[in-house]
């Protein structure tokens, strides 16, 4: 079939190559294909064995496909030969135009490398072109890129020789179009995978998007998507169930709100920091009927696609009850058990909020301050617990009293230093307000009045409140029935207070009274009061019993702790227990 003067020989041989590369486009997979090529050289190109060694992904050689003896398919096909040891056998040997050809007289270094081999057997040679058992003739199959694919390896021609320039380009075109052939059976490989992988996504996001409408429709807690940025930013795209029942508001309806719309007021800021990007947040939101219920929500930022839009995912999880619950356990820890009045802790930490600790130092009596004033010169005083800078140079103001500006310092006028200025709650009168210079100017500082005589000083009064005559109740009729009278004295100083006064219990038979914006004759009005208003007989149990009750008046002020505070007010009350007659406490 290689003799050149044949042409009908190399027309059969080209008709015959035609017809098995067409062959080679009607597999349907790469196994496939692969068998189609060896199929293909052992009946269309003349030789008796052929196999394919198909490059794997880590680049070494496979034997995926063999045709021409059984026996020697079993023993090779599916084996691996070494990337290194095949570039060794296309190095060597004989270059017939992208084909090589090693004949025996070489084969023998090849004998203990890894390629995978089968040995044939037959006489040695006997003219110069005879086929020997021991060639090897190895057509490599590029890639469009020059990668290599694949070598295939043939043997045993049927004419016995070896092939000669028609045969060898019969076997180089047909290994160039398995190559084309063998990219096309990977690239439609491929595809098939990624169409699998594409729909078997596409099942799992169907599968998610139907968990997540489940979870969400059905979900025992409020669940709810907002928009994210933009004018539109937190306006409500879609509710659960839960949560519209949580809010007494249907679907359709909650739509047309955002989270602000129905935040509580005071929970706005809130809201606001908890939706920037995401986060946690316990605030009120707001009911049909007008109520507002505690939740915990739960924000989480998400996205339809990689660079689609964003959205809030909100958790809103009822917590009413476990507030309430805190709120009842807050209330336990600062109040009294029994009367329900403030406790000591709670009636310190009220107190202590209203006090701070500046310094004070005392440099001239108020009427020195004022001499001063008069005489043109600067001076110091403390009036009221502050100090107290008077003079030319006080508080800016001129030779007069007045601002430079023109305007009036003096307290009630709107413009000084004085409490119309939003300065101390108390200036004497021609005399500017304390310094507000230090690290305490964003503080209204408490002032007492400076006498028990009352000179328009209003401040923060604090009566101490002790029980005349309750030991020999408790001791008499028993704990059931002091507890009893304690009650009701706690409910008749309640009764007797303003709505913003504190009204505690230190414990015992002890109460304190904290009225604030009270002057001395104010406190002195209320203390009597207070004792009337617990001296009438008290009921327990068909019994009437009697108690009486002594007042200390104490003042608050800055630069006092609260226990500074309370100890005088006690020392004040035992002061006046003593003063009055046993036979006549209980008479107030």
């Amino acid at each position: 079939m290689e003799t050149e003067s044949e042409p009908y020989v190399r027309l059969a041989t080209l008709r015959q190559l035609h017809r098995v590369v067409a062959e080679l486009n009607t597999a349907r997979s790469l196994a496939d294909t692969l068998q189609t090529v060896v199929d293909g050289i052992v009946v269309g190109l003349g030789y008796e064995l052929a196999c394919v060694n198909l490059v794997r992904p880590d680049g070494d050689l496979v034997v995926a496909a063999f045709a021409g003896d059984p026996a020697a398919e079993a023993l090779i096909t599916g084996r691996v030969g070494s990337r290194t040891s095949w570039e060794r056998r296309l190095a060597m040997g004989e270059n017939w135009d992208g084909l090589r050809f090693i004949p025996h007289t070489e084969g023998w270094v090849l004998m203990e490398d890894d390629v995978p081999q089968w040995h044939t057997e037959g006489p040695e040679p006997r003219f110069e072109d005879e086929w020997h058992p021991e060639d090897r003739l190895y057509a490599p199959m590029y890639a469009a890129g020059g990668e290599l694919l694949g070598v295939i390896s043939v043997d045993r021609p049927r004419n016995g020789r070896r092939p000669g320039a028609w045969g060898r380009e019969a076997l180089q075109m047909y290994a160039f179009q398995a190559a084309i052939a063998i990219s096309n059976a990977r690239l439609r490989a491929n595809m098939q995978r990624a169409l699998v992988r594409l729909e078997r996504e596409q099942q799992a996001l169907r599968a998610s998007e139907e968990s997540f409408r489940q979870a969400f429709e059905y979900a025992p807690s409020g669940m709810a998507i907002a928009e994210m940025g933009g004018d539109q930013h937190g306006r409500l795209l879609r509710t659960n169930d839960a949560l519209c029942r949580l809010l007494g508001r249907p679907a359709s309806v909650l739509r047309r709100y955002s989270f602000s719309d129905l935040v509580h007021p005071e929970d706005i800021g809130t809201l606001l920091r908890t939706s920037a990007e995401g986060g946690r947040a316990e605030l009120r939101l707001g009911r049909r009927d007008g109520t507002y219920v505690w939740v915990s929500l739960r924000n989480s930022v998400v996205a339809d696609a990689a660079d689609g839009p964003r959205f809030l995912l909100t958790h809103v999880e009822d917590i009413e009850e476990r507030k309430r619950h805190e709120l009842q356990l807050a209330h336990r820890a600062s109040h009294d058990s029994l009367t329900g009045l403030p406790n000591s802790a709670e009636l310190r930490s009220r107190l202590g909020a209203r006090l701070c600790r500046r310094p004070q130092s005392v440099r001239a009596t108020a009427v020195e301050a004022l001499d001063a004033a008069f005489e043109g010169r600067e001076g110091h005083a403390v009036y009221g617990g502050h100090e107290v800078r008077v003079g030319p140079g006080a508080g800016g103001a001129g030779e007069h009293g007045f601002q430079s500006d023109g305007s009036d310092p003096r307290p009630g006028t709107g413009t000084g230093t004085g409490a119309g200025a939003g300065g101390d709650p108390f200036a004497f009168p021609g005399v500017p307000a304390a310094r507000t210079d230090g690290p305490y100017d964003h503080h209204v500082h408490t002032v007492a009045p400076a006498t028990d005589i009352d000179d328009g000083t209003k401040g923060l009064a604090v009566l101490f409140c002790d029980l005349d005559g309750f030991k020999s109740i408790n001791d008499r009729f028993g704990h059931h029935t002091g507890d009893a009278v304690l009650i009701e004295v706690a409910r008749r100083l309640t009764t007797g207070v303003r709505d913003g006064d504190t009204v505690a219990r230190l414990g015992g038979d002890e109460f304190v009274v904290l009225a604030d914006g009270l002057g001395a004759a104010d406190a002195a009005d209320l203390a009597v009061r207070l004792r009337n208003a617990i001296i009438p007989p008290i009921r327990v149990d068909g019994r009437a019993v009697r108690v009486g009750a002594s007042f200390g008046i104490g003042w608050a002020s800055c630069g006092m702790s609260a226990d500074e505070v309370l100890r005088s007010a006690d020392q004040r009350m035992y002061i006046e227990k003593r003063s009055r007659s046993k036979a006549h406490r209980r008479a107030g």
